[in-house]
């Protein structure tokens, strides 16, 4: 019986309620909560002293609430001082728990209110997600984070620094770690002599403008022994700069003739096959850009999904919508005036006028914001050269129109009408074309080509009536100097211009360096009346 009672105390024992005893994770989230409360109250200055407490925890999950305080999302409850991460959720506030990740509900929206950060708090939080990622297990944390430190080069990394660079077994962080080494020695009053003079190399290798700049503010409090071999190295990077600078002219002036080619290659094969002076050219480039922020205002409503192939929808309809108003302006108006110059000249104005007011009316006279897809948003470097997706997208644009009217007009029948026209109206006449036909399909053509351009153009241009007025300039100078009529004059005079252009205007301001140009290309017409190249013919020779 004894035994028995033995075992029924111990069930009873063993079934009794006991005090839970806190997990180790339990632990640790009841002490980080507290510091991460921290930062809510108080000023900058106890900000930045709950920030150091947290980067001494070493935990990982103080990372993604310095990076939320660092972004501006990280909020505080008014009520409770508990820090929190926030989310839309109707009219309240989803609230969850930045340690836990646990949800906290839901509360108005103005029971929260954002911790606040300035821009010295910001390099603060920058050099302390640094700390806490230099050490990571993964390389990629590792990259980011020796970047940041390379960017903010503040002394107080250089110990941690330190122990990273001997740690680090991947090639490439390491040179990044050993790169922001040397940049804070440069600028540190505590280095030596020795680690300041190993350090200037380095710092030149990193080449550009920061580092030029680097060097040059670490010039003035350098040790007299060390001075030669700073301006050495700033010399040999102003060299390198004046090169790349060169280049990013050249590239820059590229970018503009393809822009100027798009504006002026629709106006040479009018000019050239009708000798008509088209002043309502503009206006077809104004049109093509109006109709893609039609195009992409019908698919915001319908269907967003699509806004990414906006552009290649709107491609062509632009060209649809621009060659049908230019064939309707040809056998309406143009058709009744051949041969008379200032007449069509006229003519084709006052339609530039009425195409800008109809606009105006349709629209409003203010600028239209025509988005970007993801495709041709951000930048790259290529050496010292900084070129725009936006940028290189309208290059190979401008390329492949170029390649595309150079077949139509050398493998079509078409093409083949509209040179013939070109050379010789009469004898083409007499053999059979029906030169009011090509007339108006060379009207259409030209005038379809420059909406294409206007697509283009509504990626880097404010979209307003104004537009065409801004190109038909500049076109009708890429055509004269080019060649009337003459695809391949036009592609180099479009390149010569745009370089020219820019690199005049660091010397010369925009205006000047247009009126320079203008002046050149008087001075050139007046030795060659023709152009680079002129096309040969009795009918462009009569």
């Amino acid at each position: 019986m004894k035994f028995i009672r033995n075992i029924i105390t111990l069930l009873m024992i063993l079934g009794a309620p006991v005090a839970a005893t806190p997990t180790l994770a339990q632990t640790a989230d009841a002490t980080l909560s507290p510091l991460v409360d921290a930062l809510a109250p108080g000023n900058f200055k106890d900000r930045e002293a709950a920030i150091g407490v947290l980067v001494t925890t070493g935990d990982p999950r103080v990372v993604p609430i310095l990076q939320a305080l660092t972004e501006g999302e990280l909020y505080v409850v008014e009520a409770t001082g508990k820090v929190v991460f926030t989310a839309p959720s109707g009219t309240n506030i989803k609230l969850t728990d930045p340690v836990t990740a646990a949800d906290l509900g839901e509360v108005p929206k103005g029971e929260v209110e954002k911790v606040k950060v300035n821009n010295g708090l910001r390099r603060v939080l920058r050099t302390a997600i640094g700390q806490m990622t230099l050490l990571s297990e993964d390389t990629r944390v590792r990259m980011s984070a020796a970047q940041s430190v390379l960017r903010d080069a503040d002394e107080a990394n250089l110990e941690l620094l330190e122990t990273a660079v001997a740690a680090e077994t991947d090639p490439a962080i390491k040179r990044v770690m050993e790169n922001a080494q040397a940049v804070i020695r440069l600028k540190s009053a505590d280095a030596t002599l020795e680690e300041k003079r190993a350090a200037v190399p380095v710092v030149a290798a990193l080449g550009g403008r920061d580092a030029l700049s680097i060097l040059t503010a670490s010039l003035a409090n350098a040790p007299d022994e060390l001075k030669p071999a700073i301006q050495a190295s700033i010399d040999g990077l102003a060299r390198d700069r004046a090169v790349w600078d060169a280049a990013q002219n050249v590239w820059y002036g590229v970018s503009l003739g393809s822009v100027l080619l798009l504006a002026a290659i629709g106006l040479a094969i009018t000019f050239g096959v009708m000798g008509v002076i088209n002043m309502a050219h503009g206006e077809m480039v104004m049109l093509g850009a109006y109709t893609t922020f039609g195009v992409q205002e019908i698919i915001r409503n319908t269907a967003p999904g699509l806004l990414d192939s906006s552009l290649a929808i709107a491609l062509p309809a632009a060209f649809l919508v621009t060659a049908a108003i230019g064939v309707a302006i040809e056998r309406g108006i143009i058709r009744w005036l051949y041969g008379r110059a200032l007449e069509t000249l006229l003519a084709t104005w006052g339609i530039s006028l009425i195409l800008q007011q109809l606009i105006r009316s349709i629209f409003g006279p203010t600028n239209q914001q025509v988005g970007n897809p993801s495709w041709m948003t951000g930048s790259f470097d290529l050496g010292g050269i900084s070129v725009t997706y936006t940028r290189l997208w309208i290059v190979v644009f401008a390329i492949v129109v170029f390649l595309s009217l150079l077949a139509v007009l050398n493998r079509t029948a078409l093409g083949l009408q509209m040179r013939a026209v070109t050379q010789n109206r009469r004898m083409a006449s007499a053999m059979g074309i029906r030169t009011p036909y090509v007339d108006a399909m060379t009207f259409g053509l030209g005038s379809g080509i420059a909406g294409l351009a206007g697509v283009a153009l509504s990626q880097i241009d404010n979209v307003s009536p104004n537009l065409g007025q801004a190109y038909i300039i500049d076109s009708f100078m890429v055509v004269v100097f080019g060649g009337v009529g003459n695809l391949w004059g036009t592609l180099i005079a479009a390149i010569t211009l745009g370089i020219g252009n820019k690199f005049l205007e660091p010397y010369a301001g925009a205006v000047l360096g247009k009126i320079l140009i203008l002046v050149l290309i008087i001075l050139f017409i007046q030795r060659r009346p023709r152009g680079l190249f002129a096309l040969k013919g009795r009918f462009i020779e009569a």
